[in-house]
This record gives C-alpha cells, structure tokens and sequence, in this order.
C-alpha cells in the first residue's frame, strides 16, 4: 500500500486534488481511499487530505500516520508544520516553490522536488494573483515525478473533478506534467 499526505491552505484545492489522484488511479484499476481532515474549515486555513493506493482492496480507516510522500501545496506551511511529520525515509516531499528543493530544511533522508505550480496556476487563471488554485498543477506534478499514474488517466480525473474551468484545468495540469 502506498500512502499519500496532502498539506494545503484552505480555497487551494488540497481536498479537490487528493480526490482527483484517486479518481485517475481507479481509471487506472487501482484501489484507492482518499479523505480530508478539516480544522476550522475556512479559507486560509491549513488543511489535511489523504488518500491511499494498492492493487488489493483497502480495509484501513484511520489518518495517515506514516505516509510514503508529502505533497504541500503552499510553501508557507513549511514554516508552521512538521510536514515530514512520519513521513518513511525515501519519501518524496514535492513542494509549490519556485525556489530550489536546498531553501527548504528537509532532513536528508527524503527526496525533495519543488515545482512552481503557482506561475502555471496563475498563467491559466486558477483562481486569483493574490490566492491562486494550485491544485491541479501540483497533482499533475507529483504524478509525474512519482510515476504513480499516467497523463492521460490524469486529464480525465482533473476535467471531471474540476469544479469550474475545466479545460484550463486540463491545459495546467498537461503542462504540469511536461515540466515536472
């Protein structure tokens, strides 16, 4: 089973993105779980969503306490959560950052990846300058760095997952995965 963390900021899309993994994993024939944890549920907000992959049905029902990657959507929380709390040596931490995987203080034995799915976010209109939708970009990134589902189960997870803008969804995402 491989098992997935997803750090976010309430209004980027964190829970939309850990649903749209599994959505293109179950086109892919896998079995998956996904789930949010919410705090106080508003806008800005850190948020927690999780989602679990294997190629046998899944009878765990609890928090991810020990993932295999980390995906963090704003940089910001780098700086106020443990995101590698648990986290399994070799794990990947992909981070939205323009900046190189070294600006973060990530303990050696994880792999590290930065990917700026902000620019790609803002360059289609995902959401606003000031609060961009990064979701989809940044779940197009991890696919391709990990390798875990393909592009073209991707695009057809994010177009039906996306709840507005489809097709620029689509396009960022596309994009996304090239430049990953």
């Amino acid at each position: 089973m491989i098992e997935i963390r997803f750090h976010g900021r309430g209004g980027q899309g964190t829970v939309v993105a850990s649903k749209a993994l599994a959505d293109a994993l179950m086109i892919e024939g896998k079995w998956v779980q996904t789930f949010p944890e919410y705090g106080v549920e508003r806008r800005g907000a850190p948020v927690v969503s999780f989602t679990r992959i294997d190629d046998k049905r899944i009878y765990l029902r609890c928090k991810i306490y020990q993932p295999d990657h980390v995906v963090v959507m704003d940089p910001t929380l780098m700086e106020v959560i443990d995101v590698t709390a648990g986290l399994k040596s070799g794990g990947w931490v992909i981070i939205n950052s323009g900046k190189d995987p070294s600006f973060f203080e990530v303990p050696d034995k994880f792999r590290v990846r930065t990917f700026d799915a902000t620019s790609v976010a803002v360059k289609y209109g995902l959401g606003s300058k000031a609060a961009p939708i990064v979701n989809m970009p940044m779940l197009a990134a991890f696919s391709k760095i990990t390798g875990f589902v393909g592009l073209k189960a991707l695009l057809e997870a994010v177009r039906e997952e996306s709840p507005i803008k489809k097709e620029e969804n689509v396009q960022a995402a596309k994009e996304a995965f090239e430049k990953a």
